[in-house]
């Protein structure tokens, strides 16, 4: 980057992962160019190696690591910056889930600290599309302690005991990190987690992975891990056009969903973060200080956290839009 240019809403490549669980839909319903069986489209990440790149603009072909150390608070905020330096705190997917996922879990901060010097994960999804039978594993069915977990696990009856939740459109989960979950058959959503790549595998279903090998299980990793007494949390909220609805807020991020039928003015001079829009249906515009970005559903841009206002242009849009508090 030759010379600092002016900031804009900034798209990036998408980061298709093939997975033996993934399917077509992401590539046919969601503007994904991707052969195979796409699981995951990363569209913001600063995970280890895979690192969003800027895909269009003045800005084209710098990664999202460059953006940070460049501009700081201008991109990503002025608390942002002090408390995450250089290091982008998020990460935003869209799943696409044609088989049962594995059922896995992750640490804390605490842990995940300690043992891999990363963040936790704690993730909330939304759910894109579900087939007839679409569901989720969330958490156990009955009051559960590590003995009774152990003997389910050694005797391979651990399936018995997982709680499940059958899902559709418009669907919202908060999974706290510990919380043992996983995504089921038939299931698309969109994901927003804190910057982490760890997770404790627990049940894999004996299948092989793309290679053709069983996939690592972390039998031992998770016992400390698991939260015995929490249950993911379903999120309730009514729908409002053409205003922000709250969906989720904690400390790592705060989510609202917007159903537009017309062109809205947002107000961001009091958000003292990066603001995300994942669109979900339909397409936009969204203008800020000159720039012009469309999005469109499967699609995800990052608005620059110095922007105090912006305009987003569209009659049959709904868009996730996130940030940190």
């Amino acid at each position: 980057m030759s010379q600092i240019s002016k900031l804009y809403p900034i798209k990036f490549i998408p980061i298709l992962k093939e997975k033996v669980w993934g399917g077509s839909k992401l590539s046919q319903f969601f503007n994904k160019n991707g052969e195979g069986k796409i699981g995951e489209s990363w569209e913001v990440s600063a995970v280890n190696e895979d690192v969003s790149i800027v895909e269009s603009g003045s800005l084209k072909g710098n990664n999202l690591n460059q953006l940070i150390e460049i501009y700081q608070h201008r991109l990503v905020g002025n608390k942002v910056y002090r408390t995450f330096g250089n290091k982008f705190p998020l990460l935003f997917k869209f799943i696409d889930a044609k088989e049962d996922l594995s059922v896995q879990l992750h640490p804390n901060d605490e842990l995940a600290k300690k043992r891999h010097n990363s963040f936790g994960k704690t993730e909330m999804w939304y759910i894109l599309d579900a087939e007839e039978k679409g569901k989720l594993v969330l958490g156990f069915n009955k009051k559960m302690n590590e003995s009774t977990y152990k003997k389910h696990l050694s005797e391979n009856t651990l399936s018995e005991i997982l709680h499940s939740e059958k899902v559709e459109k418009g669907d919202s989960f908060i999974i706290e990190s510990g919380i043992v979950h996983a995504i089921g058959a038939g299931v698309v959503l969109a994901e927003i987690q804190q910057t982490s790549d760890v997770t404790y595998r627990i049940f894999d279903y004996n299948r092989p992975d793309i290679n053709g090998e069983l996939r690592e299980l972390h039998t031992d990793l998770a016992i400390d891990a698991i939260d015995f007494n929490n249950t993911s949390t379903r999120l309730n909220y009514v729908d409002k056009e053409n205003i922000p609805v709250q969906l989720f807020k904690n400390v790592f991020f705060h989510t609202n969903k917007l159903v537009l039928s017309q062109e809205i003015t947002r107000d961001l001079s009091n958000i003292d973060s990066f603001v995300v829009y994942m669109c979900v249906e339909g397409e936009g515009i969204i203008e800020m200080n000159g720039f012009s970005e469309t999005i469109v559903r499967g699609e995800t841009l990052l608005v620059p956290a110095e922007t105090i206002e912006l305009i987003i242009k569209s009659t049959s849009a709904i868009l996730l839009e996130v940030y940190i508090p």
